[in-house]
């Protein structure tokens, strides 16, 4: 695309919606949110890079290619249902919390890596499925 316009507000907007995303991620485990609706919104930030800049451009920013999240996000959500198993011997997914809270963040539990794991598949599936029918098109 060859808007000015785009090109500038995507390279303001592309830090404040990735910005916005961890924003909901870390409401996520108190209020509505988490990695779902995160994951989608960090999503949305790379589609709308790719859009004003190309494609190659975004992949570049990147690194790495969006597919490589979905086996880490993966892994990080099944050790956060399996750590209550292993350390108290809880149940599948019961949410283990540290004892004291961190000052931004709040409490920490099993319950924010499950939602970072999610977070990180949705980014990674999404932008696999949509950077591919781009390269289709």
């Amino acid at each position: 695309m060859k808007s000015v316009i785009l090109k500038t507000a995507s390279t303001y907007l592309l830090p404040l919606l990735l910005l916005f995303s961890v924003f909901v991620l870390l409401r996520g485990h108190y209020l509505p949110g988490g990695g779902f609706i995160g994951g989608l919104v960090a999503s949305i930030a790379f589609v709308l890079h790719a859009f004003a800049n190309g494609l190659q451009n975004t992949r570049f920013m990147l690194r790495i290619h969006p597919g490589f999240l979905i086996p880490i996000g993966l892994s990080l959500a099944l050790i956060a249902g399996i750590a209550p198993m292993l350390i108290d011997g809880s149940p599948f997914l019961t949410g283990l919390w540290f004892p004291n809270p961190i000052p931004v963040i709040g409490m920490i539990g099993s319950a924010l890596f499950f939602d970072i794991g999610v977070f990180l598949v949705v980014i990674g599936v999404s932008l696999t499925i949509i950077f591919t029918i781009s390269e289709s098109a």
